[in-house]
Parts: C-alpha cells; sequence; structure tokens
C-alpha cells in the first residue's frame, strides 16, 4: 500500500514538473529571423525612401520598432551572416571574407537555443559551406544558389525543387512552422536568397516591374573628386562594370549584333547558366517579357550617349532588383498571416533585416563592400507584441553583431561573455540610455571582385574615420551632418584637425576593444592571398 502511495506522489510531482515546464515553455518568445541577401534599406518603404513599397515588411515596422541606424560589421555576405550567428567579429569568428572557411564548431545564438529547449531551423540561404551545426531542421541552398528551380540541402541530402526559390523557401518554411512540435518554443532562420545578383524576378513581377520607371539618385553621375583612390579604382560603376548579359538581361547574340563586349566572360556564362535552369514554360514566359526588351534596345543603342546608357541600365537594373524584393515581401506577407491564424503572432518575435546594405545607384554603383552609408547601414525591424510597443522607432547604433544577445536575451538564455554583441531589448523598451556612441567596420576581400580596397574605421552618430590599406595607405574622414552623401573627404581639412585627432583616439579604443590589431590585418591578407593563388 505504502509503494503505491509512493509512485502516485512520484507520478504527480513528476507530472506536476512537467506541467510546469511545459507553460514555461509556451511563454518563451517563438522567433522569426528573416534575412533577405542584399536588401538596401532605400528599398523598403517604411524607411520613407518611396523608391517601392513593400506593405507587408513595413507591418512588422508599424507593430514594432523600426532601426534607423542598423549596421554591419563587414559587408559582404558569407562572413556577415557568421558574424550573425556567433555574436562576434569576422576577425574573432575567423570568417573574414568569402573565401575562408566558417568553423560550423564555434558557439551560435541557434546552438544555445537548441540546447537550452527551443526547436530550431534554418531555411534558404546561409552561404557558409558544411552541414549546417544548431538546427533540428536544414534545408539550405548550396553557395549562391538560384533563382528557377534551385537546389537545396535539406538535412545533408541535395535534391532540386520546382518552381521560384523564394516561393520554395517561404513554402518550406510554413510547411516546417505548421509540423513543428507545438509544445516547445521555436526559432526558425528564414533567409531569402533574393535580392541577390543576377536579379530574377517572379514571372508575375518581371511582367509588372519591367514597364515601371524608377527615380534616379542624385548621386548616379558621381565623379569621385574630393574622395581617395578607393572610390575612383572600385569597380562597381553600373555603366561600366554591371555584364551587359547577366544583369541588364542582353542576350550574346544581340550583344554581338551591336558589337558590344563583356569584360569578363562571367556575364554571358550567368545569363546561360541562369535561363539554362528554367523549364520550356518558365523559359517561353521570360522570353515573351525580356525578348521585346531586348529588339527594343537593339534600336535606341545605336544613338544613345554615355549618359542615357548610364540612365537605361539603372532603370534595368532597378526593374529587376526591386521586383525579386515584390517575391520576398510576398513571403513575408504569408509567414505574418500563418502567425496571425495560428494565435502565435501575440507570443512571437519577428526580424527583418538583411546580410548587408547595397547600392542602388548611389555614386553610380551597385554591389555593396565599401564602409560608405548605402553599404555599411542595413535594415532592421523586429516586433513583439507582448514588449514591443507598435510605431517604435529606434535611433541609436546597433551592429549585427547584436543580433544574438538580443535574441538571447528575449528567450531567457544566458548570453556568453565570448559574444561582442550587446542585447538591445532595453534599448527597445526605452529603459537603457546607456548605449554606443561608436561602432567599428572591418572589410578583407581583396584583390577581388570589385576591387574594394581593404579597409577598417570607426563611425560615430556625426563622423566616419576610414583607413585604406595594403597596397595604398590613404586615410577618410567625412562628416556625415554637413555631407550626409559623403562627397568630400575632409580628413586634410584643417578645420577639422580637432574632429581628426579624436577620431583616431576611437578608432585606437575601439580596435583594442573588439580585439583588432595589424598584425590581424597582416595574417588575414598573407591566409588569403594564398588561397587565391592555388
Amino acid at each position: 500500500m505504502r509503494k503505491s502511495i509512493s509512485c502516485l506522489v512520484m507520478l504527480a510531482v513528476v507530472a506536476s514538473s512537467f506541467a510546469q515546464k511545459k507553460e514555461k515553455d509556451q511563454k518563451r518568445p517563438n522567433i522569426v529571423f528573416i534575412m533577405s541577401d542584399d536588401h538596401a534599406y532605400q528599398a523598403i518603404s517604411a524607411y520613407g525612401h518611396k523608391l517601392n513599397n513593400t506593405p507587408n515588411i513595413d507591418r512588422i515596422a508599424k507593430n514594432g520598432a523600426i532601426f534607423n541606424n542598423s549596421f554591419v560589421t563587414n559587408s559582404i555576405c558569407a562572413p556577415s551572416r557568421a558574424v550573425m550567428l556567433t555574436g562576434k567579429h569576422s576577425f574573432i569568428n575567423g570568417k573574414v571574407d568569402n573565401v575562408q572557411e566558417f568553423n560550423w564548431d564555434q558557439e551560435s545564438f541557434p546552438k544555445l537555443l537548441q540546447q537550452n529547449g527551443y526547436q530550431t531551423a534554418l531555411i534558404g540561404k546561409i552561404h557558409l559551406d558544411g552541414l549546417p551545426q544548431g538546427f533540428d531542421y536544414s534545408a539550405v541552398l548550396p553557395g549562391q544558389g538560384h533563382y528557377y528551380n534551385p537546389d537545396f540541402i535539406i538535412n545533408g541530402d541535395k535534391q532540386q525543387l520546382s518552381g521560384y526559390v523564394t516561393e520554395i523557401t517561404t513554402d518550406l518554411t510554413l510547411e516546417w512552422l505548421a509540423n513543428r512540435d507545438q509544445d516547445k518554443p521555436f526559432c526558425v532562420l528564414y533567409h531569402q536568397k533574393a535580392p541577390h545578383r543576377e536579379w530574377l524576378p517572379a514571372k508575375k513581377y518581371y511582367s509588372e516591374y519591367t514597364k515601371m520607371e524608377f527615380k534616379e539618385p542624385k548621386t548616379l553621375f558621381d565623379d569621385y573628386s574630393n574622395r581617395g583612390s578607393a572610390a575612383k579604382s572600385s569597380e562597381m560603376n553600373i555603366l561600366q562594370h554591371m555584364n551587359w548579359a547577366g544583369d541588364s538581361k542582353i542576350n550574346p547574340e544581340v550583344m554581338e549584333e551591336l558589337g558590344i563586349k563583356e569584360t569578363s566572360n562571367w556575364g554571358i556564362g550567368a545569363l546561360k547558366h541562369n535561363l539554362g535552369r528554367m523549364d520550356a514554360e518558365q523559359r517561353a514566359s521570360w522570353d515573351s517579357i525580356y525578348g521585346p526588351i531586348n529588339e527594343e534596345f537593339k534600336e535606341i543603342y545605336p544613338s544613345m550617349s554615355q549618359k542615357e546608357l548610364m540612365q537605361w541600365r539603372y532603370q534595368r537594373y532597378m526593374q529587376d532588383y526591386l521586383g525579386s524584393i515584390a517575391s520576398v515581401d510576398e513571403g513575408v506577407g504569408q509567414v505574418l498571416d500563418f502567425l496571425k491564424e495560428n494565435g502565435l503572432d501575440e507570443n512571437t518575435i519577428v526580424v527583418y533585416t538583411s546580410d548587408q546594405g547595397f547600392y542602388l545607384g548611389e555614386h553610380g554603383w551597385f554591389d555593396k563592400r565599401f564602409m560608405y552609408e548605402e553599404s555599411l547601414r542595413t535594415p532592421f525591424v523586429i516586433s513583439y507584441p507582448k514588449e514591443i510597443k507598435p510605431g517604435t522607432e529606434v535611433n541609436e547604433m546597433v551592429q549585427n553583431i547584436d543580433y544574438a544577445p538580443t535574441l538571447l536575451d528575449y528567450a531567457g538564455v544566458k548570453i556568453p561573455k565570448k559574444m561582442q554583441g550587446e542585447s538591445f531589448r532595453k534599448l527597445v523598451k526605452n529603459e537603457n540610455t546607456e548605449w554606443r556612441d561608436a561602432i567599428y567596420y572591418t572589410y578583407y576581400e581583396y584583390p577581388s571582385i570589385h576591387m574594394v580596397k581593404r579597409h577598417y574605421g570607426v563611425r560615430t552618430h556625426r563622423y566616419k574615420l576610414i583607413h585604406f590599406y595594403y597596397d595604398i595607405d590613404e586615410w577618410e574622414l567625412y562628416d556625415l551632418e554637413s555631407d550626409p552623401n559623403e562627397m568630400k573627404n575632409v580628413y586634410n581639412d584643417a578645420t577639422y584637425a580637432e574632429v581628426k585627432t579624436m577620431m583616431h583616439k576611437r578608432l585606437k579604443e575601439m580596435r583594442k576593444k573588439y580585439g583588432d590589431s595589424d598584425e590581424n590585418d597582416q595574417r588575414f591578407l598573407k591566409e588569403y592571398l594564398a588561397k587565391i593563388n592555388k
């Protein structure tokens, strides 16, 4: 009899403990972390640039917070994602460029969430080789991935899926959300390939966007006067360096007929490869829209001036780039609707961001890499109805090293001391008046495509100091208050002598704080040159 009573007591204790754990887990917030690739903040309508409309991404900002000064630590794809996962600068986590390998064995916020009872998933683009660690489920694109009929590596098994990559990534995410363990909190990294180069929109959007015309940026015809040699020698100009075939979608036969030469074979190869992945129906639909564009271009090209060519190429760029974003925004809407329809919206943190900023014709450029504002700044919006007031604006400077500690903070998981970022949870709640007044930046991938020189720098709310090194030794200083477009380097302007001294001091402090040095720069340079010269 006593044994029976004892067993019943033990069962009751176990049941009570299980119920308490289940209740605790249900209170812990779910996390949907949405990241796209190369999505400029200028191309999110919540930021007020009026270039395009992103109503669903805007929903996150409207229902939560928008960050007006969100920045990356290294504006290039794979390193940025490594920073996002680890909460550490590139020179600490080891992934300084797209060439070096990423060590999945190191600590990351998904691993810590998984170890603390979260079910985790990674779906879409990660651009880090090797089987992802810290996820119960992964369905990732190999490398950059493809827009049409893409390959996915699903839990280590590679397979080709039919359709458009943005829609497939969304469908896989919705399928995982629907079939998850509903007794556990979840964290899903929902990562889109779009709008990465070369930009191939879905049929419903290229049919629409190729008919649109977009406002040109004020600095489209920048001649880089009053800047150093780094800006002048880069290869990111829309007219001079963008591929005619891969980027502007001019067919090789048309190029040959008009006597247009590509600067490399990449563009023609990219177009042929991308179109070659389409099935017959997809290709016929594509040709029905882009065929007439090619025919019209054949008629107007011979009489076009260099200025007109630049303007034409800018429009072609924006049509495909923004058309690709339209599918991303549509997918965001589908995920938000799923959360609401299933009663998950109140207890789910939803983040939308990009792996870095991007040039949309500013300074005549496309791509990223530089510490200048358009590539340094990245969009960041977050909603969490239980804690974040709708319509919140955050003007303090945050960086992608802060994502990991912030999400761990929300989840009630201890933030490792080795993480270099800080949780901005209290900042969003307006509870923390003390915050950083400067950010640190590094860039390493040179010599390489786009030829953006190696550099590092510090940015405060008003000033920016950049040091370009390796094959040059040049300094640039910008006053972001009087010169927000960074058109004049004032490093040698005597009126900024005190500012220059102050910024050099800040830079020295930042390098010491985060553990960076000239020795690091030389080590990574040596490793990079050895790898690319194999």
